[in-house]
């Protein structure tokens, strides 16, 4: 009798809503965790992904500690029982700034498929889509402009924001460009407004807001074709930068990431994001070098190498790509 006692006290304690907060929203704990147990914390409703951090085991407490301060309503889930703890609302200063929105040029084609908007620290989830606007010149906002999903994109840093236009709405065709028409006309000028009240990771509000206005150009339908690029080498024995001129924008993050040389380095855009440009890590030698070029690549419409992103039915596409990569070869010459 006294064994099956003392196992319903130990039921009843494990049972029970252990999942706590400490109070200032940087650690979540629960007691009596049995080995290899962990817990879930949320900021948010509905199917949004949970909190990012670390576990540790502290004093016989399984403690987590998320990578940003939490200072909106929280859940935690242990066990299927569901805890809430309220908003945080810390007099926290505003610091946090949008340091840019790409692409950087004014001039845009009538089938942009993204933006970027990247901020100077980490940022709230679940904000973006109320803290955005896109003004035609008389300053009313374009009609559902942008593709609203519930999973934001953001960088693992959640510094970058995604912002896609609605592809229904740029590819021909298709039934709300028929209805509804472009997001962007051609001739007409914009700006994209991203509010101050968008609050960073600590909660505070951007220093300011940020607008960018900028001027729509006929539609890029062509895909990229890297043979056509202009490539500048330095000189053997330097460290100067190879540059290579794209002869249109490319999609920034990608540019960065899918264009790589054959010797370590840094790269960078420049001109608009329509210039390369690699400083080595060590001054060149000279030979025979190389560019590899990703294919899944994008411009600003999200054409990509060797294949458009809006394919004419009654122009269809003849070239192909065969492999993940293309190369672009280059020489390095002596002095």
């Amino acid at each position: 009798m006294r064994t099956l006692l003392l196992l319903l006290a130990l039921t009843l304690v494990l049972n029970a809503q252990a999942v706590l907060r400490s109070g200032d929203g940087k650690v979540f704990w629960v007691e009596n965790a049995a080995p290899g147990e962990t817990f879930q914390v949320y900021v948010g409703e509905g199917d949004v992904p949970p909190v990012l951090g670390a576990f540790s085991a502290e004093n016989g407490r399984l403690v987590f500690r998320p990578r940003f301060l939490l200072a909106d309503e929280v859940r935690a889930i242990f066990r299927g029982v569901v805890t809430r703890f309220p908003a945080l609302r810390a007099a926290a200063v505003p610091s946090t700034l949008v340091e840019a929105v790409y692409p950087t040029t004014d001039r845009l084609p009538e089938n942009l498929l993204k933006f970027y908007v990247v901020f100077s620290g980490p940022m709230q989830r679940g904000e973006g889509w109320t803290r955005l606007q896109l003004l035609k010149a008389d300053g009313t906002p374009v009609e559902l402009p942008f593709l609203e999903i519930d999973q934001e994109l953001w960088d693992p840093g959640n510094r970058r924001f995604t912002i896609l236009f609605d592809p229904g709405r740029i590819k021909r065709g298709v039934l709300p460009l028929n209805e509804v028409g472009p997001a962007l006309v051609v001739g007409q000028t914009y700006t994209l407004v991203v509010d101050s009240a968008w609050r960073d990771a600590a909660g505070a509000p951007l220093r300011k807001g940020y607008r960018k206005t900028f001027t729509v150009t006929e539609a890029e339908r062509r895909p990229i074709e890297p043979s056509a690029w202009q490539v500048v080498t330095p000189m053997a024995g330097t460290r100067d930068p190879l540059s290579v001129e794209f002869g249109r924008p490319l999609d920034s993050a990608l540019a960065l990431r899918l264009i790589t040389a054959d010797v370590a380095g840094q790269s960078r855009l420049r001109s608009g994001e329509t210039r390369w440009e690699f400083v080595p890590a060590v001054a060149w030698t000279a030979g025979d070098h190389r560019l590899t070029i990703d294919v899944t690549l994008e411009d600003l419409a999200g054409n990509r190498v060797g294949r458009p992103f809006d394919v004419d039915v009654f122009n269809p596409v003849t070239t192909k790509i065969t492999g993940e990569t293309v190369a672009l070869p280059f020489r390095i010459e002596r002095r």
